[in-house]
């Protein structure tokens, strides 16, 4: 089946009906409207001028279980007859869900248009969510490209988070979006951990909830609601919770200093959503059930001990550690029960719609459970001025996305970010001797032909004499490796510049390739200048602890890769820090320091 099947499957089983096709915004169309983001608080929940408010008291059963749905729907163009569009365009204005979330895929343009199109056919403003916690070029084309979370632990600037923050609100709202599903607070503790890795801003409680607490501010302040997760805490775990479940065995003491320590902040902090976790904590609940699912997670720990009032978010409900045990139905009904206020992404929205309805209408959950939740989710619709107005000017967009501003600001970021973490033959900042003939190996997983091209470009304009560049995957076989030798044997200096990162349902995607570890050794051991680039997780210098100098660079963004090449040719310093430790190779808090040494 091919993706775009899966995809036409999983929308048109959560329609209801067909629609007509779209009538699409033209580019002249509306002036957006700044909007201030407070707190999403319990009703009461009217603004003065938000007279199209409806009253919870005032929906259908139906209406207020779909108030609940957000599906996911992909980033990709659609024409206005597209089936995709049209069985999209039936969530919204026949089942009439509470939002939607959407995924990789579009331009800024391409969104915004969609968005309005579903945005006009639905009865109830939609809310309108994305994952955009490593910067908005994760789902909008053409954005700004930010290095991710732990870069910005390596600065341990809290301006920077909020500036990251800023960025990401203010190009988010350019094309109609709201709640930006972002910062993920997970201490990452556990350096075997597959999925969170650099998604977290490091190691250390204390300044993970201080920088997420910088990032939600820049967000809210931005205009766009802020989602701290994935509670209770997703760093000290090894699985991937796409696959299968997590479970984390500490106790309690141990996870009211260190996995809710950052959740307390993003509380201080006023946070607007936090999201669940679909890992067990026997410590809390006695068994294995999924916190997304556990009344003593959500209810007890989040609202009680916390003292959480805004919106409660489910992770992904179409996830390994949900769909291999629950179905979509009950997975929904329990989540509802356990607490939670938004069901994002379950594998069938109306069956989940369906499954509410009835759990209600038998009583095994109350009516004023299922109406507290409404109540929040149209106070955040509200608070974001959605009642005001719910479509975008396409006009605007690209005075917001993109811009030059943002983009210099993202730059500074990942230039303070980079950590010099071993430089044992004093190897960077590249000799004029060793810049004569510069060899990349760029590797990166499958499919992945831009990871390199920027910091090749920015060598090559920086003054590297001759740069010869080789790429390999995981599958990269013999007479690759054999190319890779015969240039590596006339290089002046090699940069083995790796790619790897934390990828949903690929939780081998975080370290290198055998192969690729065997020649880094090998060549490192015959004394060959190579300095190692992790562009992603850090932990990669246990695969290659004899490479003569390692570099982190946390993400192969654009700006990250340039900042890496002008970082090796002197041309800015090198100030970060580690915010995790590499074991037994370096403590957090470490990094080698350099100068500016060309003008």
């Amino acid at each position: 089946m091919t993706h775009r099947s899966a995809v036409l499957l999983l929308v048109l089983a959560a329609a209801c009906s067909r629609a007509a096709p779209p009538e699409l915004p033209s580019p002249e169309a509306e002036a957006d409207v700044p909007v201030a983001v407070p707190d999403v608080a319990q009703p009461p929940y009217r603004e003065s001028g938000d007279d199209d408010v409806p009253e919870v008291r005032s929906l259908s059963l139906r209406d207020k279980a779909a108030q609940l749905v957000m599906p996911w729907i992909s980033g990709e163009y659609w024409a206005a007859d597209d089936s995709l569009m049209t069985a999209t365009l039936a969530l919204a204005a026949d089942l009439h869900v509470g939002g939607l979330v959407v995924g990789l895929g579009g331009s800024a343009y391409d969104l915004a248009a969609k968005f309005n199109a579903f945005q006009r056919a639905a009865r109830i403003p939609l809310l309108i969510a994305a994952d955009l916690e490593s910067g908005p070029s994760m789902r909008i084309r053409g954005a700004t490209q930010l290095p991710g979370n732990m870069a910005l632990g390596a600065t341990g600037r809290e301006e920077d988070a909020e500036t990251v923050g800023r960025i990401v609100a203010e190009e988010a709202r350019a094309v109609g979006i709201q709640l930006v599903l972002a910062p993920v607070v997970d201490v990452n503790n556990n350096p075997a951990n597959p999925i969170i890795n650099t998604r977290s801003f490091g190691e250390d409680p204390v300044q993970v909830g201080r920088l997420g607490a910088a990032f939600i501010r820049g967000l809210r302040r931005g205009g766009v609601l802020a989602t701290a997760k994935h509670f209770p805490g997703h760093g000290d775990t090894g699985t991937d919770s796409h696959i299968a479940l997590p479970v984390i065995a500490a106790d309690r003491a141990r996870l009211d200093s260190v996995e809710l320590a950052p959740f307390r902040a993003a509380v201080e902090a006023r946070v607007d959503a936090i999201m669940s976790a679909h890992i067990a904590l026997p410590a809390i609940t006695g068994g294995d059930l999924p916190a997304t699912l556990s009344g003593a997670v959500l209810d007890t720990l989040l609202r009680g001990k916390l003292g959480f009032r805004g919106l409660v978010v489910t992770d992904a409900l179409n996830m390994g550690a949900i769909v291999q045990r629950y179905g979509a139905g009950p997975a929904a009904v329990m989540a509802l029960r356990a607490g939670a206020d938004i069901l994002l992404m379950p594998t069938d929205a109306r069956q989940a719609v369906d499954a509410v309805v009835a759990a209600v209408e038998r009583g095994d959950v109350s009516e004023a459970r299922l109406d507290s939740s409404v109540a929040r989710i149209i106070a955040a619709k509200a608070r974001v001025g959605l009642f005001r107005r719910r479509t975008v000017d396409l006009a605007q967009i690209a005075r917001h996305v993109g811009t030059a501003r943002n983009e210099s600001q993202a730059r500074r970021i990942a230039e303070r970010a980079l950590v010099l973490v071993k430089d044992s033959l004093g190897l960077v900042p590249l000799t004029p001797e060793r810049r004569e003939r510069v060899l990349v190996i760029a590797w990166a997983e499958e499919g992945d032909a831009t990871a390199g091209v920027a910091l090749v470009a920015a060598l090559r304009q920086g003054g590297a004499r001759r740069v010869e560049v080789r790429r390999l995957y995981p599958a990269s076989g013999p007479a690759s490796y054999d190319s890779v030798r015969t240039a590596a044997a006339r290089a002046s200096a090699i940069v083995v510049a790796v790619a790897a990162r934390p990828v949903a349902w690929r939780p081998t995607a975080v370290n290198m390739a055998d192969s690729l570890v065997t020649w880094v050794q090998l060549m490192s051991a015959a004394g060959a200048p190579i300095i190692t680039v992790a562009f992603g997780s850090p932990y990669l210098l246990g695969q290659v602890p004899a490479t003569p100098a390692y570099l982190v660079a946390w993400s192969d963004v654009d700006p990250a890769e340039s900042a890496v090449a002008d970082a090796l040719l002197g041309r800015i310093a090198i100030e970060g820090r580690l915010p995790v430790s590499l074991p037994p190779f370096a403590p957090r808090g470490a990094g080698l320091s350099r100068v500016r040494v060309q003008e």
